[in-house]
This record gives C-alpha cells, sequence and structure tokens, in this order.
C-alpha cells in the first residue's frame, strides 16, 4: 500500500530507512501548522501526506516535507521544511 508517498515508496521502505516499526500514515484531516521563524505565529499547512514516527511527524505541503510533532488533540505542530526529498527528511528524524 502507499498511501500518498512519493513513487517507490511504500510504509515499509519508511519503516526500514527510519529504523521506526511504529512508522504509520495519519489522515490529513487534522490542523497542522509550521512555526512562522522570528515571529511567534503560525501559517496553516494542507499536507497530502503525514507520517508519525511516535510523536514525530513528517508532513508533505506542496512537495516539501515538514518536520513537527503530533499534539495530544491530533493536530501537528511543525517548526521547518527537510526539503522535498523524503529520505533526507526521514534522516533529519
Amino acid at each position: 500500500m502507499n498511501p500518498g508517498l512519493p513513487a517507490g515508496w511504500t510504509i515499509e521502505r519508511v519503516r526500514a530507512l527510519s529504523g521506526d516499526e511504529r512508522a504509520v500514515p495519519l489522515s490529513v484531516d487534522r490542523l497542522v501548522v509550521v512555526e512562522v521563524y522570528g515571529r511567534s505565529d503560525y501559517e496553516s499547512l494542507r499536507p497530502d501526506v503525514i507520517l508519525a514516527f511516535g510523536e514525530l511527524c513528517l508532513a508533505r505541503d506542496d512537495g516539501e516535507w515538514f518536520m513537527g510533532q503530533l499534539d495530544d488533540d491530533g493536530s501537528v505542530i511543525c517548526w521547518a521544511s527537510y526539503g522535498s526529498d523524503l529520505a533526507e527528511a526521514i534522516r533529519g528524524l
């Protein structure tokens, strides 16, 4: 199954590269924001894929992978873009 992942990617490949067997895709029907650098403000993201690695998440918005944390209410608060390469974003976990 490929839950919206880039071509050639499966959840098994994500788990193998991350070393986290708990990695799972999440529903995109949730609040996802990214902190705006230099301000105490957030911008909304509209990801087409969210991957959870425990409390850490990667959310893809407009081809960029954002790293963040899964909040208790199910929302995702991201702090930075890790680029368009999923493998590099996973290595940044």
